[in-house]
C-alpha cells in the first residue's frame, strides 16, 4: 500500500532518515520505534506530503504522492496538537472531520459510539474548547479524529504520549478492532517497544 524507495532527509549536516526500501502492504499494522529526535516525526511529514525528501520517492497505492492528492481520500492522521483547531469544541472539531471527508451526521455519530469507553465521559457534552482540554483530552481528541473517516491508512505520531494506562490499552484495543473489521492499515510510532509490539 505504502512503499518508501531510496528516502533520504537531511538537516543541515545531519542525517535525518535514510531509507533504502520499505513497503506497508494493505491491512498492515506497521510499527516505527526510535528515540526522541530518531526521525520517526520527519518520516510521517514526507509520508503525508509536509515534507519533502532530499531524495527518493514515496508512493501510496502506486501513486507516488507528491504528484497526486488522490491519497488524501483515503489517509488520515494524527501528529501533534498543531492537527487541532483549539478554539473549537471536540464536536465542532469532529464535525470538520465529518464535513472534509463527506461524512453524513448518522456516520459521524456511528462512528463517534466506538469510542464512548476511550472518551470516559470527559470529551463532549461539557462545552470546553479543545485548548481548555488537559494534554491527554486533547490527545484523544485527535486520535479520534484520525479514526472518523473509516480511512484505509492511518498514520499515529507517539499516540500513547498523555494517555493515562486504561486509554493506552484501549486504544490498543480500538486499533486491533479496527484493522480486524476493515482492514486498515495503521503506522504507528513509539519510543517504547513494548506499546509498538
Amino acid at each position: 500500500m505504502i512503499k518508501f524507495s531510496n528516502i533520504e532527509k537531511k538537516f543541515g549536516q545531519v542525517t535525518a532518515v535514510n531509507i533504502d526500501n520499505l513497503t506497508i502492504s494493505k491491512g498492515e499494522i506497521a510499527g516505527l520505534i526510535g528515540n526522541n529526535g530518531a526521525g520517526k516525526t520527519t518520516l510521517f511529514n514526507m509520508t503525508l506530503d509536509l515534507l519533502k525528501p532530499d531524495a527518493g520517492i514515496i508512493r501510496s497505492k502506486g501513486l507516488e504522492i507528491a504528484c497526486t492528492d488522490n491519497w488524501k481520500s483515503y489517509t488520515s492522521s494524527y501528529l501533534n496538537e498543531k492537527f487541532l483547531i483549539g478554539y473549537l469544541t471536540p464536536k465542532e472539531y469532529f464535525e470538520l472531520v465529518a464535513y472534509m471527508y463527506k461524512m453524513t451526521k448518522d456516520q459521524l455519530s456511528e462512528n463517534i459510539e466506538i469510542f464512548k469507553d476511550f472518551m470516559n465521559g470527559e470529551i463532549m457534552g461539557n462545552n470546553k474548547l479543545i485548548r481548555q482540554l488537559s494534554s491527554g483530552n486533547r490527545q484523544k481528541v485527535g486520535i479520534i479524529g484520525a479514526f472518523l473517516p473509516d480511512s484505509e491508512f492511518i498514520i499515529f505520531d507517539e499516540p500513547f504520549n498523555y494517555l493515562d494506562p486504561r486509554s493506552q490499552i484501549i486504544f490498543k484495543e480500538i486499533v486491533k478492532k479496527v484493522n480486524q473489521l476493515r482492514n486498515t492499515t495503521f503506522f504507528i510510532s513509539s519510543h517504547n517497544l513494548n506499546h509498538v509490539s
